[in-house]
């Protein structure tokens, strides 16, 4: 039960659907795209994953909270999205990690949330009318009013979020300031003899947590940086980070990768870095209905599945790639491209998110596979 009065709340989408509940978090008016997240668990990663900037997330889950919030699980430096959809909250978190409960957490970053809605038929709505714009408020309860706002409010599609998730400077990323919670039998803390530069488009800390325990030197840098001053690293591979918005619409990553293609040196993407690499390659992205946001989505190929880790509205468009562009995985769900390679230059990508956090941990093996590559190509740089 609610330790403090209830607070009216009212979410209201583009197509002019209208929800009412009751407010947990900060109280406001907050505007952005509403998704759906399917995952069972994870909701402290999802909040403060920056491919999550500027949306509004819808949890399936029907009780959110239950295990408070904790400084060691966040992706960020806190919360990126816009505000939070829940059917049930728990304001008396019950875990030993727990350090704070979700409701306060999110007061102190200022984020709104509502809950007490049928998310089950908010859910179906997404699915059947696509992700939309939507606003969720304590203080505008006119449907109308707060529909006007909503529908005043810029698409997704055309966004370059990245700016706005990005780091300002570079940094090495250093693990030891980090609790790393180790899941591989095969990733190891190695000599850091391998430096790889990370493109910074809004990355999560466990894939820098990941490249670290794999043995890698990991430089994080602005998504600004130029090629040279990428290069001037002597990187052994180039990293491509997760990240928000429309892939098309961030110009200098595309430029900037297009050029690093001529370095041929190992290159990695996630995501964001998976469709970067697609639009540096030649081909195309194209925005998806409702996106893939959830824990458990099949990919693969040839009879070979991995349940993996998903967060995207977009998706590069499998037409459009080259005949030099092999597709190595795809979403088993809808047949969209989840993975690619290029067939002479040492670069691959995946669309989904192999350091899972949260997730399963069926995709690791790229991490591995990335640090195989860079070794290939110190041998026979040497």
């Amino acid at each position: 039960m609610p330790i403090s009065p209830e607070v009216p709340a009212l979410l209201v989408l583009a197509d002019g659907s209208i929800y009412h509940g009751f407010s947990f978090g900060a109280t406001g008016t907050a505007i952005g795209e509403v998704v759906f997240n399917t995952g069972m668990t994870g909701y402290q990663e999802v909040l403060t994953d920056p491919s999550y900037r500027a949306q509004i997330i819808t949890f399936t889950y029907p009780e959110l909270g239950n295990t408070g919030v904790n400084a060691e699980d966040e992706e960020s430096a806190g919360p990126q999205i816009r505000a939070v959809i829940a059917r049930n909250i728990c304001h008396r978190p019950s875990n030993w990690r727990s350090t704070q409960s979700l409701p306060d957490y999110l007061k102190q970053y200022k984020i709104p949330g509502i809950y007490g809605i049928d998310t089950r038929a908010l859910t179906r709505r997404l699915r059947s009318g696509g992700a939309m714009n939507g606003a969720i408020s304590t203080e505008i309860l006119d449907p109308e009013e707060l529909l006007r706002q909503v529908q005043a409010a810029p698409s997704m599609a055309g966004q370059n979020l990245v700016r706005e998730v990005t780091t300002s400077q570079a940094y090495e990323w250093n693990t030891s300031t980090d609790t790393v919670w180790e899941f591989s039998d095969t990733a190891h803390s190695g000599d850091a003899s391998l430096t790889v530069v990370a493109l910074d488009f809004g990355v999560k800390r466990n894939i820098l947590n990941r490249l670290a325990s794999y043995g890698c030197r990991v430089i994080v840098v602005p998504a600004s940086t130029p090629p040279e001053d990428i290069l001037s690293h002597h990187p052994d591979g180039i990293f491509l980070s997760n990240g928000p918005g429309d892939p098309s619409a961030v110009t200098e990553g595309i430029t900037t990768v297009t050029e690093l293609l001529k370095a041929q040196k190992p290159m990695f993407g996630i995501c964001m870095g998976h469709q970067i690499i697609g639009l540096s390659l030649g081909a195309e992205t194209f925005k998806l209905k409702f996106g893939h946001r959830g824990l458990n989505q099949p990919c693969g190929l040839d009879r070979q599945v991995e349940i993996t880790s998903q967060n995207h509205g977009f998706a590069v468009t499998a037409d459009s790639l080259g005949d030099d562009v092999e597709v190595t995985h795809l979403n088993l769900n809808d047949q969209t491209v989840a993975g690619l390679r290029h067939k002479t230059l040492p670069i691959f990508s995946v669309q989904y998110h192999p350091e899972a956090s949260p997730g399963p941990h069926d995709a690791d093996y790229l991490f591995e596979q990335f640090v195989k590559l860079m070794r290939e190509h110190q041998a026979v740089a040497v």
